[in-house]
C-alpha cells in the first residue's frame, strides 16, 4: 500500500499541482530516502533550477519528470506528498522538500521511512534499477489476456504468488490480487500454471476493471492514502472480499475465509473460488 491505483490517483492530482513548477532548492531531512545519487547534497544541487514538465507512473513508481531529469520515487507503504505555502509549519515525519520559486513547497512525508528517490538522467531510469525489471502494465491497452498468461501461465506458484511478483505484472497488490481473483472465481492458492486459456481472460477482465473502477474513485484508503490534496480514497467501500474475513460472500452467502498464501493474509470464498 499504495498500490496502482493509488499510485496513478497521487500521479494525476501532482500533474495538476506541480507541473511547470521550478525548483529553488531542495531540503532533504532523512538521508536514506535518497538512493541515488549516494550524496544528498549532489541529488540538491542537480535539482535546482529545473522544472517539473510532467509525473508519470510505472507499476507503483511515480516518475516526476524535469527538464532533463527523471526523479523516481516509490512511496512504499506511507509516503506521501502534499503542496504547501512555505509559510505553512512543517509537520513531523517531512523528509524532503522541494522548495519552488513561486513560494510553494511540494514535501515528502513518511512515517515508516520505507520509501526511496532516485535521480536519473532523462532516459536512464527505465534501464536501470529500480524500473528495469519491471513487467507487464495491467492499465495499458496492450496488456491483452494472452499477454497475461504468458507472463504467469507456466509458475509453478500460485496464481497469488505470481500476480504479487511485480517482475510478471507491475501495481497489483494484495488488496487488488484478492478483488480480481473473486471476480474471476479463482482460488488464490491454485498453481499459476493450471489455469486455463478462458480462466485468464476471465481473470484479466477482473484486473483490469477493478484497478479501472478504483482509479476512478480515487483508490482505496485502507490505513493512510491520501493524494496530494489531503483527500482519501473510495474504493474501500466497494471491497467484495478483502477484509471481509467470516462475513457472508456478497454472491451465494457463504462465510468468507482467510488464509495465508504466498506469505500474505489471503481472502477468498470456498464456493465461489473453489481450488482445482
Amino acid at each position: 500500500m499504495p498500490e496502482l491505483p493509488e499510485v496513478e490517483t497521487i500521479k494525476r492530482t501532482l500533474n495538476e499541482l506541480i507541473v511547470d513548477k521550478h525548483i529553488d532548492h531542495v531540503t532533504v531531512n532523512l538521508p536514506r530516502i535518497i538512493q541515488r545519487p549516494d550524496d544528498i547534497h549532489a541529488f540538491a544541487m542537480e535539482l535546482a533550477g529545473h522544472r517539473i514538465t510532467g509525473v508519470e507512473r510505472r507499476g507503483k513508481f511515480l516518475r516526476i519528470l524535469l527538464d532533463g531529469l527523471v526523479l523516481v520515487s516509490h512511496l512504499r507503504m506511507e509516503g506521501r506528498y502534499g503542496l504547501y505555502s512555505q509559510d505553512d509549519p512543517v509537520e513531523k515525519h517531512t523528509h524532503v522538500i522541494f522548495h519552488f520559486k513561486d513560494g510553494t513547497e511540494l514535501r515528502y512525508q513518511d512515517v515508516r521511512q520505507f520509501g526511496t528517490m532516485h535521480l536519473f538522467p532523462a532516459g536512464q531510469d527505465l534501464l536501470e534499477k529500480p524500473l528495469n525489471k519491471l513487467g507487464l502494465e495491467p492499465m495499458d491497452e496492450s496488456f491483452t489476456p494472452e499477454m497475461l498468461r504468458d507472463a504467469v501461465g507456466t509458475r509453478s506458484t500460485s496464481i497469488k504468488a505470481a500476480l504479487l511478483n511485480q517482475s510478471y505484472v507491475v501495481g497489483i497488490g494484495n488488496i487488488y490480487v484478492d478483488e480480481s481473483l473473486f471476480k474471476a472465481g479463482i482460488h488464490p492458492a491454485q498453481p499459476a500454471k493450471s489455469l486455463t486459456d478462458s480462466q485468464f481472460h476471465v481473470l484479466h477482465e477482473a484486473i483490469v476493471s477493478t484497478l479501472g473502477a478504483s482509479i476512478q474513485v480515487g483508490g482505496s484508503s485502507i490505513k493512510s492514502f491520501v493524494n496530494g490534496q489531503g483527500k482519501t480514497g473510495g474504493f474501500q467501500h466497494q471491497l467484495q472480499i478483502y477484509g471481509r474475513n467470516a462475513k457472508p460472500c456478497v454472491n451465494c452467502g457463504t462465510l468468507i475465509e482467510k488464509s495465508v498464501v504466498a506469505g500474505r493474509g489471503t481472502h477468498h470464498c470456498p464456493v465461489c473460488q473453489p481450488l482445482h
